[in-house]
């Protein structure tokens, strides 16, 4: 899970603000938990013990990027280091997409359970977008980005890749504070189960693909 960011456009740390009752960063871990993620990395970075102290009871293993400025490849990186050598598979997420699902990230896994592709990747409309789900004999790969978060290393094996596709609202991160307010006002009027459970457009997701 990448946290490592500055939240420069909203002016204040996104990852820290209440969104259904709880920060956006300990709902993205929870979510992940749910998921049956195991381990769960969150990378660190700005306003690091903070982050820190906020998910400090939950089940899930900081891991502190210091290099964090120089771009989120970065803290990608960082996170897949963190479970290569325990893992067959990572699944990279973002912390600030309130809409991903437990669901979502569990059928990325039973795509790759399934089928075993090197790469699934979520796709919203014709956006591919995390979370994204890599074997571990892309590590080296997702290691050695220069920039984005994987887009060099699907572009590499888009051959290869599985694809789900997800409804194109569930794209929505929070950059800004209009962007908040929002997505504030959108859980409020559908509810937070409702929102985490996913919708009938969610379950009808169309087949995986290879691409």
């Amino acid at each position: 899970m990448l946290a490592a960011g500055s939240s420069t456009r909203m002016g204040r740390n996104k990852l820290l603000l209440e969104v259904a009752g709880e920060t956006l960063v300990r709902r993205a871990v929870r979510i992940s938990r749910e998921a049956g993620l195991d381990p769960v990395v969150v990378v660190t970075g700005h306003a690091r013990e903070r982050i820190e102290r906020e998910i400090a009871d939950l089940d899930c293993t900081p891991v502190f990027n210091a290099d964090h400025g120089a771009g989120i490849q970065t803290s990608a990186a960082s996170g897949v280091a963190g479970v290569a050598g325990a893992c067959d598979a990572a699944v990279v997420v973002l912390a600030d997409m309130p809409f991903v699902t437990a669901r979502m990230l569990r059928t990325l896994v039973e795509r790759y359970t399934a089928e075993a592709p090197p790469l699934v990747v979520s796709r919203y409309g014709d956006v591919n977008a995390p979370p994204m789900l890599y074997d571990q004999v892309l590590f080296p790969e997702v290691t050695r980005m220069r920039a984005g978060c994987g887009r060099e290393v699907v572009r590499r094996h888009h051959d290869r890749a599985m694809q789900v596709d997800w409804p194109a609202a569930r794209l929505r991160d929070l950059d800004r504070p209009e962007d908040y307010e929002a997505v504030v006002e959108e859980l409020a009027r559908a509810g937070a189960g409702a929102a985490e459970e996913g919708t009938a457009e969610e379950a009808g997701t169309a087949p995986a693909e290879r691409n």
